[in-house]
């Protein structure tokens, strides 16, 4: 079988990030396009860690090939296409085989080692109830503020809240909160970045 025989779907993010702009919700546009026989090929100038935890969730696996020193291409396979996997190459499918699951310390290697904060409030019975995740996205390039938020919710359990200090209010985030249910309140700062406060619906 080659390569031909599959439906392959290209994306190429770097001329946004290198316009400043968040391409996250172009991606998940296009991966609500696919359809599951569908290959989906990301091009970026770097591993998008936190997107494989995401889209591994909405059930793809990946492989990913760092091409240059700002150039990594990754490939996107979801579990029902049995076709797309066998016309991958050996090494990849032996990639794409091996599961992946986005930790704290994979989020930290992709955002410059910073840290989490994590609370974890208890009752009267010292039972826990609702954690909380506090991330400083301030200073990170576009979309690791938006992915590496979005891979904190993923984490959570329903009920557990999310705090996030970024450089500016995140529209895209904002607007993928929407459709995930997630209710959120955001406070603007004196030095014009913004906090938002995201509860796991």
């Amino acid at each position: 079988m080659s390569r031909a025989d599959v439906n392959i779907v290209e994306l190429d993010v770097r001329p946004h990030l290198s316009k400043k702009l968040e391409p996250f919700q172009l991606i998940m546009d296009t991966v609500k396009g696919l359809h599951p026989e569908d290959v989906f090929v990301l091009h970026a100038p770097f591993k998008p860690t936190p997107l494989l935890g995401i889209l591994k969730l909405k059930g793809y696996s990946n492989s990913s090939e760092r091409m240059s020193s700002d150039h990594w291409v990754t490939t996107f396979i979801h579990k029902k296409n049995k076709k797309g996997a066998k016309a991958l190459s050996v090494q990849q499918l032996e990639s794409v085989e091996s599961t992946l699951d986005v930790s704290p310390a994979s989020d930290e290697e992709a955002c410059q080692g910073r840290p989490e904060e994590v609370t974890v409030a208890v009752d009267a019975d010292e039972q826990p109830k609702a954690a909380t995740i506090m991330l400083d996205n301030r200073g990170l390039e576009p979309p690791q503020p938006m992915m590496r938020t979005l891979a904190a919710l993923e984490r959570c359990k329903p009920g557990d809240v999310v705090l996030i200090h970024n450089d500016r209010v995140p529209v895209f985030l904002i607007e993928e909160l929407n459709n995930l249910g997630c209710p959120y309140t955001v406070e603007d700062q004196a030095d014009g970045t913004a906090k938002v406060r995201i509860e796991k619906g």
